[in-house]
């Protein structure tokens, strides 16, 4: 049988301690190439660079494992990762482990599901996985556990086309984790977004700060309510942003008036 290949990626730099958590899982599913931006990229989304040329540092290239940076976003490095470094299609892309949450809203602004969601474009099957833990030094031991679980299970059972998986897991010891639960996006918002500062030089700024408003408290099927229960959750996404039930009525406005 031939080996699989699974092409890895994240946006929290090259140096994360997620990144190569997921890596150290990986290689037992099969040769891991690795592309990431040389710097941290969070919160860049689905962004690529369009203003200034984009290079590809080979850090690391063994027969089993080969490791690379780019000077650009999350998604310029799937891209040429896809395009320039790879001869083949991966069988599997994986992005993260992201140091921090991409439940609910969340998703549209992460680097980390920019990259799954990339590569489900090109009709790979792809995961984002996200531990609830911002800290450079956080523990991904149950991490790398659930990793295992839903990675084993994609790969036995495929992904729709054009579809990826987001996968957040809750900051909690194995023995207090309860399993993996497939759910819903939440919906809700980040509010209070900014905090006005005042400089040395007595200028204004504003540094991003803000909490998460859940619009739908204790509904039971969404992701921020799995997690509150220490379940990992997985919501199963797509690129294609169309709200077919909105066609048909829009279809019927009058737009000669």
């Amino acid at each position: 049988m031939k080996e699989r290949l699974i092409l890895i990626s994240n946006d929290d730099g090259p140096h994360a301690l997620g990144l190569h958590s997921l890596i150290e899982v990986a290689k037992d599913f099969g040769r891991v190439v690795v592309v990431v931006s040389d710097t941290g990229q969070s919160g860049k989304s689905h962004s690529i660079t369009m203003s200034q040329p984009l290079r590809i540092r080979e850090v690391e290239k063994t027969e089993k494992h080969a490791f690379y940076t780019v000077n650009g976003t999350p998604v310029d490095s799937i891209k040429l990762g896809l395009d320039q470094i790879l001869s083949e299609t991966p069988d599997i892309v994986l992005s993260g482990i992201n140091h921090g949450s991409n439940a609910a809203v969340s998703v549209i602004y992460s680097g980390t599901m920019g990259v799954a969601l990339e590569a489900a474009l090109h009709g790979i099957p792809a995961i984002g996985f996200s531990l609830l833990n911002h800290k450079p030094d956080a523990d991904f031991t149950l991490s790398k556990i659930v990793v295992r679980k839903v990675l084993h299970s994609v790969l036995n059972n495929g992904l729709a086309p054009n579809v990826a998986l987001n996968v957040n897991i809750p900051d909690v010891t194995p023995e207090a984790f309860k399993g993996i639960r497939v759910c819903r996006q939440t919906l809700g918002v980040w509010s209070g977004e900014f905090e006005k500062r005042i400089d040395p030089r007595a200028k204004e700024y504003f540094w991003m700060t803000g909490y998460f408003e859940n619009h739908e408290n204790g509904n039971k099927d969404t992701d921020e309510y799995a997690l509150s229960q220490n379940l990992a959750s997985i919501v199963p996404v797509k690129p294609d942003f169309t709200d077919y039930k909105s066609i048909e009525m829009i279809k019927n406005w009058n737009f000669e008036q």
